[in-house]
């Protein structure tokens, strides 16, 4: 072969997997890439290139997309918000409520059709969230009424269903089975432009420790994933889908351009959590029912542990996973099924992606000497009602704080809904209330607020952030 005919060979290689324009990513190190509301434009031309250079058959990405692509759909969103020139204060909104609007908020997302017999399409929470009205747009052009089955926050996974004859779904590939270094392609509707491909390679998997974006095991790559590409989808070479786009992150903002930081959902957490959404309509979690703490090297020289990582036991609820597998408070959680853990964080992440009734084996550290521990996870508590704590706290229900919040060094419990009238409401309990602390002892989460009650307190005193204010509440 000729030295240019081998020249240009190579350029068009270098074009068929690397060349994919940089464009702007959406602000922010530690928030999702969310939809934003952006006039759609005509498809983008695509240069052409030659078939051949010379007997060379140049490798292209068209045959593979051209069965990916119609599985790949807009999803547009309608929320009807009211605003008012005087904010959130509820007074002046009741004395001057002419003066509150009506507006009409419009965002544009992406979507993965996964089964077509059935309309099943997957996307972002993020993208839905908060819609009273949701449609989808095939790549053929038609636009469609969604309806909403389920969603999850701390996975950003949703799940609709459109009705329509002809549709084209793509199969679940295994994400396991990714390596660093595999050619990924990523599909979606970036700035409401129209359908877009960029392409690049797995940069990492299994990534966590992402602050405020709940449960995580991302793949990283630097397909550029912007802000509308969230929901679609991400295939291996084979056309499988293999991720969910749902982040971008850029420490120095949209003018930085794509620096090659994007994260994608695998399948095999899509999977088992879509099942879930289409079967019951919410996923339900297995929990070891532990509390921990980081280990630091003061700890670790007390426990007799020359390597400080890990998670510290510092509480076992009684009846629990933990329970069972006959662990104790300091002892040190260094890996669970094989997966390390450095700290609380880590397990606690690993928790929230294994599903009730998952057997879980435990590398532990006890009195510096390590050994294996097995258990099964039972179901993570969804909520608590208030009177099957205190009397004191009837019509009030409790909830998990969202996995975000907590990834953000967030803890405590969440007041759900307060029932008007109620005990609690009395007692000057409202919903959206964060409950830091309380009288009855320390706790970190839901099944740590519930064992404070196993003893009724004579005085119930609650540490309540609203807003950004923080006060006690004392409960008569």
């Amino acid at each position: 072969m000729k030295t240019s005919t081998k020249t240009l060979l190579a350029l068009s290689l270098a074009a068929a997997f690397g060349g994919f324009a940089a464009t702007a990513i959406r602000e922010g190190l530690r928030t999702p890439a969310q939809a934003e509301p952006l006039p759609a434009a005509s498809t983008p031309m695509t240069a052409a290139l030659p078939a051949a250079v010379g007997n060379q058959t140049l490798p292209s990405l068209a045959p593979m997309l051209a069965r990916v692509t119609p599985a790949v759909v807009s999803v547009h969103t309608k929320q009807r918000v009211r605003v008012s020139p005087f904010g959130s204060d509820p007074i002046f909104r009741r004395m001057f409520p002419e003066l509150t609007q009506e507006r009409i908020n419009e965002s544009l997302g992406s979507g993965v059709i996964v089964d077509a017999q059935r309309g099943l399409v997957l996307t972002n929470h993020h993208v839905i969230e908060g819609a009273d009205a949701v449609s989808v747009t095939l790549a053929d052009g038609r636009t469609l009424k969604a309806d909403f089955i389920g969603s999850d926050a701390d996975t950003d996974i949703a799940v609709m269903r459109i009705a329509a004859d002809k549709l084209q779904a793509l199969p679940l590939g295994d994400s396991n089975a990714l390596r660093v270094g595999d050619f990924v392609v990523a599909v979606g509707n970036p700035f409401g432009i129209g359908q877009t491909v960029t392409s690049g390679i797995v940069s990492a998997v299994g990534r966590s420790g992402l602050r405020g974006l709940g449960f995580q095991n991302f793949i990283q790559t630097d397909a550029s994933i912007n802000p509308g590409n969230s929901g679609g989808a991400l295939v291996n070479l084979n056309g499988e889908l293999v991720g969910i786009n749902t982040a971008s992150f850029n420490p120095r903002g949209s003018m930085a351009g794509n620096i090659g930081l994007s994260f994608a959902i695998p399948t095999s957490l899509v999977r088992n959590v879509m099942n879930q959404l289409v079967a019951t309509g919410e996923v339900r979690r297995g929990t070891l029912g532990l509390e921990t703490q980081d280990l630091d090297a003061r700890l670790a020289a007390s426990l007799g542990v020359t390597d400080p990582r890990g998670a510290v036991v510092t509480r076992v609820f009684g009846g629990s996973a933990a329970a069972t597998a006959g662990l104790r408070a300091g002892d040190v959680i260094t890996a669970a099924n094989g997966e390390r853990v450095d700290g609380r964080d880590a397990l606690r992440n690993f928790e929230g992606l294994q599903a009730v009734g998952s057997r879980v084996t435990l590398d532990v550290l006890r009195d510096g000497k390590p050994l294996k521990l097995t258990t099964t996870l039972r179901e993570q508590p969804r909520a608590l009602t208030g009177a099957d704590l205190d009397e004191r706290l009837a019509g009030a229900t409790f909830a998990e704080l969202p996995e975000r919040l907590r990834q953000a060094g967030e803890q405590g419990v969440l007041v759900e809904a307060v029932a008007r009238g109620s005990r609690a409401a009395q007692n000057g309990l409202q919903a959206g209330d964060r409950i830091v602390a309380a009288s009855t002892g320390e706790f970190d989460d839901l099944p740590g607020f519930r064992a404070g009650f196993t003893r009724p307190p004579a005085q119930l005193v609650l540490r309540v952030v609203r807003g950004n204010q923080r006060g006690d509440l004392p409960m008569r």
